[in-house]
């Protein structure tokens, strides 16, 4: 099974059903694959072969699914790249990809001409929205157009080996890695994602995350391959807007990240918007506090909360059944359907329950390995128990209890060493997430001559609260072992943030 083949099977089903509500418009499963097929034509027609990147650089909307099936269908690999990425790192992924075909929208232009003008490889941008013209200093700018294909279409001789997307990380470690998923891999993660959350072809989901973010992307593939609704959004920036329209299409599962949670449990009217239709919430890419847990509880009480982890290298590891989260709120459950995960120490033994340590999974879902990154990729891909598989090394710190179930600690490089003990910034921060008045914070750890590291927190305060580095140093000592306590407290007006969302704490140090 191809991953743009769980798309075409709904179509079959209910090509009259609506798929896809974005900007105003309603698309349905049957309008939405014609789009994309005729869009197919066209690329083909511009020479795309099997195993091309085509790379979207689009804000959320109807052509930004469009083209992943398109690309999809001509059994090219697709390529999203988030819209608020700048000039430079946009010719990095352009060039490392070798991508073949660029679609844009027209007013990322001051971005992407740019970008254009150091590639060889591209030969042809699609640009959206190109009433105004086209850059006039680059003849491979062409007007976008998903209904345009004046030859027939042909059908590639895809498996489900090949390439179908390639989704490049953060780079916040250095330069961006593209991470290979192949057919297997994605239709793998997608299946079992949406079988624990028991969607359904009469749910309607919202998503606000850019689709360049996996979790984002797969609310795309997960909606449509149930024959559920997508309500797409292009971001949370206007948060009661969102809210107005969960209420008026009767949004059913509300994905989001901690940034979109706190966002929302900021918002004074936010009792004022309720959700009847509203069941299930999930939450991944950084864990949720139980301040945080409490007050969606609270505010959405006919709702299941699922804590979810993953990353971009397998797309979804763990979820927490919602009735176990008065049980154990801090975990993020246990492996899902069709992996295996488990703990190993520092020279690869595996770990019993109960003890802490790199969490490493084995499945389907794990990624082939970085583009053209042979040394990154076997830093991350190593042998396995089978002889000949690759098992995925996340470079993630977990502790299990004793019945297994995972608590995240830290990253690796991320733990703080203080007095000669091992501090997780995220037990720290999850203590000043419970503090009156926090809105968001983050943990690091700073040289010190005596302590060797010492904790420093950066804190953003909820409008119109005022707490002083005495009181929050003194509250964390009420609460957490005196090594672990905050040395320092820094409070800011914001914190910078991933382009997916997540606090960065890259340079905060």
């Amino acid at each position: 099974m191809l991953l743009h083949q769980l798309f075409e099977q709904s179509v079959q089903r209910a090509p009259d059903k609506v798929a896809l509500v974005a900007d105003g418009r309603r698309h349905t499963y049957a309008e939405l694959d014609a789009q994309a097929t005729a869009l197919a034509a066209v690329l083909q027609q511009r020479g795309l072969q099997r195993g091309d990147r085509v790379a979207t650089f689009l804000d959320n909307g109807v052509e930004a699914v469009v083209s992943i099936y398109a690309a999809l269908k001509c059994g090219a690999v697709f390529m999203p790249i988030n819209p608020l990425t700048k000039q430079d790192k946009l010719a990095y992924m352009l060039n490392d990809a070798r991508t073949s075909v660029l679609i844009a929208h027209a007013p990322l232009q001051s971005e992407f001409e740019g970008a254009l003008a150091q590639n060889q490889s591209l030969h042809a941008c699609l640009v959206v929205g190109s009433d105004d013209g086209l850059p006039p200093s680059d003849a491979r700018c062409l007007p976008y157009s998903s209904s345009a294909g004046t030859a027939s279409f042909e059908v590639p001789a895809t498996i489900d080996q090949d390439l179908a997307g390639l989704i490049y990380t953060s780079g916040s470690t250095g330069d961006p890695k593209g991470v290979m998923l192949t057919h297997l891999n994605m239709v793998s993660a997608a299946r079992s994602i949406s079988s624990y959350l028991a969607m359904q072809p009469d749910d309607t989901v919202i998503c606000v995350l850019p689709l360049a973010f996996d979790y984002g992307l797969y609310q795309v593939l997960m909606s449509f391959l149930v024959g559920a609704t997508l309500v797409l959004e292009r971001s949370f920036s206007f948060p009661v807007k969102v809210l107005e329209t969960m209420a008026r299409e009767k949004v059913t599962i509300f994905p989001g990240v901690p940034t979109v949670f706190s966002l929302l449990m900021n918002l004074k009217t936010l009792r004022d918007h309720p959700l009847p239709a509203l069941r299930k919430i999930t939450n991944t890419a950084a864990a949720l506090s139980e301040e945080h847990i409490r007050q969606l509880r609270s505010i959405f009480p006919q709702t299941q909360l699922y804590s979810m982890y993953g990353l971009t290298e397998c797309k979804r590891v763990t979820y927490l059944p919602p009735e176990q989260l008065d049980i154990r709120p801090t975990s993020v459950g246990r492996g899902m359907p069709n992996e295996e995960v488990w703990l190993v120490d520092a020279a690869g033994q595996r770990l019993p329950n109960g003890s802490t340590g790199e969490l490493v999974i084995r499945g389907s879902n794990v990624m082939r390995g970085y583009w053209e990154k042979p040394a990154q990729t076997a830093e991350r891909l190593k042998p396995g128990p089978i002889p000949g598989e690759l098992i995925l090394h996340s470079g993630d710190i977990f502790r299990t209890d004793d019945e297994g179930w995972l608590y995240f600690v830290a990253r690796k490089d991320d733990i703080i060493k203080s007095r000669g003990e091992k501090v997780s910034p995220r037990e720290v921060e999850n203590v000043l997430y419970g503090m009156p008045g926090v809105l968001e914070a983050a943990v690091v750890g700073v040289p010190d001559p005596v302590l060797g590291e010492a904790v420093k927190a950066f804190v953003t305060l909820k409008a119109g609260v005022t707490l002083t580095e005495r009181e929050v140093i003194k509250y964390c000592l009420s609460k957490l072992e005196s090594f672990m306590a905050p040395k320092y407290v820094a409070f800011v007006a914001e914190l910078p943030k991933t382009d997916t969302g997540k606090i960065k704490k890259t340079g905060l140090a």
